[in-house]
């Protein structure tokens, strides 16, 4: 008897002349896990919670956009001294960093179509997920421009990202490529499992963002996130320079790939692909969580307790 699969959760068995048997009703039973529960964890092609995701990223790059380029918008409403430049340099990190800790697990917090281009490219995310998400991160930064708008107006060119004076486009989206290519780096480095820092990316990822954004934002605004630039652009009627704005971070996203590939191989392994897509529907499911969340391949596929 050897074991054939699982198909809705249950385990079967080929017995030697082909004879299928489901011993998965019992099995499970005796553990007390419920007749679905392999289907749940496992399936890694079901949609049922794909709205879920989506809402993830939109809500995520909302709170990115507000803070991003809100902090420039409050500023300029309050006479351009009320909040500081380090201050307004560091805030998106902190607020990604909070992001990836609070609902990580639901579809990865990518909140960059650039991380979302990546984690494709790397086989760590399905290609057919990718548009959703990237509608889905750049509603979360238009909605966010707008809401900002209604509050406290628009301030003119106050929270854009725009090359810095006597800095042309071209050498903006040069800037951009690079900062962008550490950032999606540092993403698929502390995904992967050759690292396996768990939670601790949030750390790298925000510690990242905070430092490109002292020392870069001047030249381009250090954005490296083309729904974080494009998205207030768009509600706000000023394209000046938007192409550098898409080329750059994209650009950047693929040097990083090529970057992961020389220093690991490539990807599609178990920490990466939990990094990229969450674990929502196939290491835990909404509602009550009964068992422990598994965190390596070996955990997987036993049963942990609560």
């Amino acid at each position: 008897m050897v074991v054939d699969g699982n198909e809705g959760g249950r385990i079967t068995t080929r017995e030697p002349r082909g004879r299928v048997v489901d011993q998965g009703g019992a099995v499970l039973g005796a553990l007390a896990y419920p007749p679905t529960y392999l289907r749940d964890r496992f399936d890694f092609t079901s949609d049922r919670n794909e709205w879920r995701r989506l809402f993830g990223e939109l809500l995520g790059t909302f709170f990115l956009v507000l803070v991003a380029a809100g902090g420039r918008m409050v500023n300029a409403r309050f006479g351009g001294h009320a909040i500081g430049q380090a201050a307004l340099a560091t805030a998106p990190g902190l607020m990604v960093g909070a992001v990836i800790l609070f609902m990580g697990s639901v579809s990865g917090a990518h909140l960059n179509p650039g991380v979302t281009l990546a984690f494709a490219l790397r086989g760590d995310f399905p290609w057919r997920r990718l548009p959703g998400y990237v509608v889905a991160q750049f509603a979360g930064a238009c909605l966010a421009t707008v809401l900002l708008v209604a509050l406290i107006g628009a301030q003119g060119t106050a929270g854009l990202t725009l090359p810095g004076p006597s800095v042309g486009a071209t050498t903006a989206m040069l800037w951009e490529t690079v900062l962008t290519a550490g950032l999606v780096s540092v993403i698929l480095g502390t995904s992967s499992g050759a690292q396996n820092v768990g939670q601790m990316n949030a750390v790298a990822v925000a510690g990242y963002i905070a430092l490109a954004g002292l020392w870069g934002s001047p030249v381009s605004g250090a954005s490296m996130n083309t729904a974080r630039s494009l998205g207030p652009a768009l509600v706000l009627g000023h394209g000046d320079a938007g192409w550098a704005y898409l080329v750059g971070p994209i650009g950047g996203s693929l040097i990083a790939v090529a970057i992961a590939y020389v220093l690991r191989g490539r990807g599609g392994g178990f920490y990466g692909t939990k990094a990229a897509q969450g674990g929502l529907g196939w290491l835990w499911s909404p509602g009550p969580i009964e068992h422990r969340v598994p965190d390596a391949p070996e955990d997987a596929s036993r049963r942990t307790e609560p």
